[in-house]
């Protein structure tokens, strides 16, 4: 494999995704091509998210063909590959005590839709053009734990509850795992009753900033947190215009680049 490539999938990231990979579907006895390297195809899609380039201007040093990393990823899609690598990268970050559970923040991002099609909707701050809106919780040092996808004329504080509900158990240095942060910061686009009964029904301590009372400038402090992260997916190239006419397709590039940025968090 060419150095460019293990330089996207190092070694210590294909030792997470290599049991995840789903077994390759029985074909019929006889001749046929060869199915194509797992972790060529892997990193051709890695690049393709890194980049935002098309299928079709996949470069050969990958050795696969457009059609075959396309077809696998749409195929590992399937199978929940992205959603599961993303939560073994936040295990082992879990587990050696890298996940600041003290604080949680929550954030969106709009972005436009060149092709519309599912999870968009007009965009009100782009003059109403096709749009989606990426939404994130971090922990207290930006790491993503949780996301989701809307269309850009969803209100935020409509993803509050199930970003909540999205974290996952991960886990810890010792003890159970755990899915719950001590308080969860947020601008004053979640005050709104919902997202103060949501909290209080998980016992999670209440950070909301209040309409007419706080000043943003205050929450700024911590709040900078998930813009940092935000920024972090948007260094995806694939993650700054939005090319899938599916929403699913857009959702898993998401998870996939929220594994990566907490990979790169990982201490060797």
């Amino acid at each position: 494999m060419d150095e460019y490539a293990r330089h996207l999938v190092p070694e210590g990231l294909w030792e997470i995704v290599e049991p995840l990979i789903p077994a390759a579907p029985k074909r019929a006895q006889g001749g046929g091509i060869a199915r194509a390297d797992d972790r060529a195809v892997f990193c051709a899609i890695v690049f393709v998210l890194t980049t935002g380039c098309a299928w079709r201007h996949l470069p050969p040093v990958f050795g696969v063909s457009h059609q075959t990393a396309h077809r696998r990823f749409a195929e590992w899609s399937d199978a929940a590959l992205w959603a599961k690598l993303h939560r073994a990268v936040l295990d082992r970050l879990g587990a050696a005590g890298q996940i600041d559970w003290s604080r949680a923040i929550v954030d969106g991002a709009s972005l436009r839709a060149k092709k519309g099609g599912s999870l968009t909707g007009p965009n009100p701050v782009d003059r109403g053009k096709p749009g989606s809106k990426i939404h994130v919780l971090s922990d207290r040092n930006g790491l993503p734990l949780a996301l989701g996808v809307s269309g850009a004329n969803m209100h935020d504080s409509q993803a509050f509850e199930p970003l909540i509900q999205g974290i996952p158990r991960i886990r810890s240095p010792r003890g159970p795992r755990r899915r719950k942060p001590a308080k969860i910061h947020a601008d004053k686009a979640y005050d709104i009753p919902d997202c103060h009964r949501a909290l209080r029904e998980r016992r999670i301590r209440d950070r909301i900033a209040r309409r007419g009372i706080e000043s943003s400038a205050r929450l700024g402090r911590h709040r900078w947190v998930i813009e940092r992260t935000i920024a972090w997916l948007g260094g995806y190239c694939r993650l700054t215009l939005r090319y899938e006419r599916y929403g699913h397709l857009f959702a898993v590039f998401l998870a996939l680049a929220a594994a990566l940025t907490c990979y790169k968090k990982i201490r060797c």
